[in-house]
């Protein structure tokens, strides 16, 4: 990683959110020197592309865009699903993209699904399941939504009631091809790129025991802590804006 890209963050959210989720994160970061851009996603509500036009290629598409505008290599943070999004980028852009910084994110092999994971772990513990059992799906099965119990109880629930309640207003439906996703990546590509993992030990949604065993199916990443339910971004920004400081800087040194 070179001195002059370091300071550029490119964040990418995970499912039902948006570039909000990044709001309480933002300012301790650019307190540090960090330039942030945040993005949002196709297919979540926030432009024109309609669920069931969703794909792999569209978010690439799109983030190849984001890219182009930022006009300066990146450090991504990708949180939950933005991991296998970050991962598939930095494959595709290996110039652009510095180092990946997975936060309680899906870091998997090459062609693996989340749901492979989820099928693994859940056979001896249903807790494994994280949101599933909370959504609410479309008629046309296009689309699922949080509900305001999930969200509480498995995203946000060492929030304040009052934050809790502010992103579980702001979560919109997912498209079920968003979800489908996975990485195609390569040694050379993806390989070759600097990587961190940043653990949420109260994750419900990915417990830590997943986290764990993606980091042992994809090894090298250089592994953080913070005691948090899945979004320390929200509940924990000050102290994940340092974890996230240190990681960038011993990427640099890669």
């Amino acid at each position: 990683m070179g001195s002059s890209s370091f300071r550029d963050i490119l964040l990418i959210h995970g499912a039902w959110q948006g570039s909000w989720a990044w709001s309480e994160l933002i300012p301790y970061l650019k307190a540090k020197g960090f330039r942030c851009y945040s993005a949002d996603m196709p297919g979540n509500g926030h432009n024109e592309t309609k669920p069931h036009e969703v794909s792999m290629g569209i978010y690439m598409a799109y983030l190849r865009g984001v890219l182009d505008g930022i006009g300066k290599p990146v450090v991504v943070i990708g949180h939950s699903s933005g991991g296998i999004i970050s991962s598939q980028l930095a494959e595709l852009n290996p110039k652009n993209v510095k180092g990946i910084l997975y936060l309680a994110a899906m870091m998997l092999p090459s062609g693996m699904r989340f749901a492979e994971l989820v099928a693994e772990f859940s056979k001896k513990d249903k807790a494994m399941l994280g949101i599933i059992p909370y959504l609410k799906w479309s008629k046309d099965g296009e689309t699922s939504q949080v509900g305001r119990c999930g969200a509480h109880k498995i995203f946000y629930q060492d929030c304040s009631k009052e934050m809790a309640d502010a992103a579980f207003t702001r979560l919109t439906p997912h498209p079920r091809r968003g979800r489908d996703i996975c990485a195609n990546l390569t040694q050379k590509n993806f390989g070759s790129i600097p990587r961190a993992y940043i653990e949420a030990t109260e994750d419900r949604s990915i417990l830590h025991k997943m986290q764990r065993r993606m980091q042992k199916l994809v090894p090298g990443a250089r592994r953080y802590v913070i005691k948090s339910g899945h979004a320390p971004h929200l509940s924990r920004p000050k102290e994940l804006a340092e974890i996230i400081d240190q990681a960038i800087n011993d990427l640099n040194q890669v």
